[in-house]
């Protein structure tokens, strides 16, 4: 019978893209057709153990288990020329014969690309020759097929571990966590690979230690069982290992495959147990490839849940500010802001974005944001501040309070302005505290000029006193008792009352000096200001000023000397007509009484209709001495008289421009505390200003 055509059967197979199995078995039928045999067997070397099994054949009963010990093979292949077929008697006691039931058979070895084994005739009823030239064909087409159902079987390995990462993938991305994504990994590749088990440990630098984050099997242990990095455990090993390494045998076989990132151990991937359909390179390449797509997933979760966590910590950060801080884009709109404006703002954050910042801000405040860059820094920029840094402080009617808001220019990673940061922090306390100081101070430098201007005129008011008290009683008894005198009495009427306003300048000065004595009474503030408007009323009408007055609570009781109050109030209200009087028109003064927020004060203020207190000149109006009445119509001494009164009964004083115009006087008395005696009527001390 002619040989047939050489690789016949398997172009044609190829061709209509049959199966390796459907190759396979037209390959057996051809090749004993071929060579009129009884039965055709493919013997392959599997494992490590080095033993032949069938992995297909023809006219046989049974493929399973070993058919040639590794040993055995070694023995028959040296027989034959290298490459050759030939011809082998079968010993009575060898496994072949009973295998192939047959007393000879023509065996050829497997030639092709990672070949290793042999292709059996059973007797051949061709001649020898011709036997020999058809298997030595057929060895070579057996050894193709065997290498595309190689590859069909690498190819649909390489595919199911596609899908399995693509799952693993898929499983991070709803959960966001490796370790339930893992342990899904892990039991779908034991399946893959029909291995006892396969188990994925992760490896933590600082600690030093390889931990168990995932297992196929549940009763392996607990995830989070850790071993140190230097041990000679499988999962420590895959931590010093550039490829896969297959050890043991049979259900002690173990595959640790590295798992390895950009420039570090990642971890190991270990699978126990003797793998199911594959050989050891199978094995070991499937596993490579799957450490190795799997090494860059995992780093890439790794990468993300860093990335992650440096964002909440910015986050948190951002929001932990108790400055207001809002990005804007080019176009002014709000892009972000931090929690402090947020709650400033008292809007939710999603009702901000993408809005104009125009509309969360003060005008003042936004106009200047939206103010161009000047292109280098300002010179109220503080040192170390970086180019184009503003400052300013505002105060912001929309935000509610005092801020000093800062303006840096927002610059991407390419350059160019991609907007600007705001960063405004709430001065409000603050400037009330320096309000509040620059108060005392002003206060202290009162009382400094007092006590400092007092020791002096004390001294000049008592040599005074005794000279003009001398003149005015001798004037008295000219003008009164002498004849004399009697042409130039108007004239000596008129130096008498030169003379007696000398004596009153005295007297204001003993009084602005402390030197009279006062008794602490308990008195109402309302009742010594009645009595000293009622001794103004003459004037007033005369004037054409109105009078207003208001008493929210004039009740409390305060701790003074009537007198004393009586003319500090009459000084401020002489004050408050000659300022109607100088406007040239008709006008009003108000007075109010009531009690201060805390409740431990009584609070008047007397307001006029006048022009008010220039900004020069408020700062010393309770300056002695100081006045801007022309020269013979004011000593300056009364409002200084007013404020060492007030700041003696333990109170204060504020002169400041009233909102609807005019001067505005502001006095705080403490009310007397509860109790008897001479404590009862000891004024509080003030600590605070109005």
């Amino acid at each position: 019978m002619p040989a047939p055509p050489p690789f016949s059967t398997l172009a044609r197979a190829v061709a209509r893209r049959a199966e390796p199995a459907v190759l396979l078995a037209d390959l057996h039928r051809e090749l004993i057709a071929a060579t009129q045999g009884a039965r055709s067997v493919v013997l392959q070397r599997g494992g490590r153990s080095g033993d032949y099994a069938a992995t297909s054949g023809h006219g046989v009963e049974c493929l399973g288990g070993v058919w040639l010990r590794g040993d055995a093979a070694v023995a028959l292949g040296s027989r034959g020329a290298a490459g050759a077929p030939w011809l082998q008697p079968l010993d009575h006691s060898s496994t072949l014969r009973e295998r192939l039931n047959a007393d000879a058979a023509l065996i050829a070895p497997l030639a092709g690309p990672g070949s290793t084994g042999f292709l059996l005739v059973s007797d051949p009823q061709v001649p020898a020759r011709d036997a020999m030239e058809i298997a030595g064909r057929a060895a070579v087409e057996f050894a193709l097929a065997l290498e595309l159902a190689r590859l069909a079987r690498d190819a649909d390995l390489h595919r199911r571990i596609q899908d399995l990462l693509l799952g693993f993938s898929s499983g991070v991305s709803e959960t966001l966590s490796v370790a339930a994504a893992l342990g899904s990994l892990c039991a779908d590749t034991n399946a893959l690979f029909g291995t006892t088990r396969a188990s994925v440990w992760l490896h933590h630098r600082r600690a030093r230690e390889v931990v168990l984050t995932a297992s196929s099997d549940p009763s392996y242990g607990a995830t989070g069982v850790s071993v140190s990095s230097d041990s000679d455990a499988p999962s420590a090993r895959g931590l010093r290992v550039e490829r896969p390494q297959i050890s043991g045998d049979g259900r002690h076989t173990t595959l640790i495959s590295p798992l390895r990132g950009w420039r570090r151990a990642l971890g190991s991937l270990v699978f126990e147990g003797e793998p199911a359909g594959l050989d050891d390179r199978q094995f070991v390449d499937a596993a490579h490839e799957l450490g190795r797509q799997l090494s860059v997933a995992i780093e890439n979760v790794q990468l993300l849940d860093v990335v992650l966590q440096h964002r909440r910590l910015l986050e948190d950060t951002f929001n932990a500010l108790l400055d207001l801080v809002i990005v804007v884009d080019t176009d002014l709109r709000v892009v972000q802001m931090n929690d402090a404006f947020v709650e400033r703002v008292g809007r939710p954050a999603a009702q901000m974005m993408e809005q104009p910042l125009e509309g969360f801000v003060g005008s003042g405040m936004a106009a200047w944001i939206a103010a161009p860059e000047t292109g280098r820094k300002s010179a109220d920029a503080p040192p170390g501040s970086p180019p184009n840094e503003r400052t300013r402080v505002f105060t912001d009617e929309r935000l509610d309070g005092v801020f000093a808001a800062t303006v840096t220019p927002l610059i991407n990673q390419s350059g160019n302005p991609a907007g600007r940061v705001i960063v405004a922090r709430d001065i409000t306390a603050q400037s009330r505290l320096e309000s509040e100081r620059e108060a005392l101070r002003q206060r202290l430098g009162q009382s400094e000029k007092l006590a400092s201007l007092g020791q002096f005129v004390a001294g000049i008011a008592h040599e005074m006193n005794n000279p003009l008290q001398g003149v005015l009683g001798h004037l008295e008894l000219l003008i009164e008792t002498s004849d004399a005198a009697r042409p130039v009495r108007s004239t000596l009427r008129r130096i008498y009352q030169e003379a007696d306003r000398a004596a009153k300048i005295v007297r204001n000065l003993t009084m602005f000096t402390g030197s009279q004595r006062w008794t602490r009474t308990p008195l109402r503030i309302d009742r010594v200001l009645g009595k000293a408007l009622a001794s103004r009323a003459v004037a007033r009408r005369r004037a054409h000023i109105e009078l207003a007055r208001q008493v929210t609570d004039g009740g409390p009781m305060i701790a003074g000397d009537a007198t004393l109050l009586h003319q500090a109030l009459l000084n401020i209200l002489i004050n408050a007509e000659h300022a109607i009087a100088s406007a040239g028109r008709p006008g009003r003064i108000e007075t109010a009484i009531g009690l201060t927020e805390e409740g431990d004060s009584v609070r008047l203020t007397i307001r006029d209709t006048g022009d008010g207190i220039p900004a020069e000149i408020l700062p010393r109006i309770f300056d002695p001495f100081f006045t801007t009445k022309e020269v013979g119509q004011g000593t300056g001494l009364g409002l200084a008289i007013t404020y060492g009164i007030i700041h003696d009964h333990g109170g204060l004083i504020l002169a400041s421009n009233a909102a609807g115009g005019g001067a505005q006087f502001t006095i705080e008395l403490p009310v007397v505390r509860a109790g008897s005696g001479r404590d009862a009527v000891e004024p509080k001390p003030k600590t605070q200003t109005v």
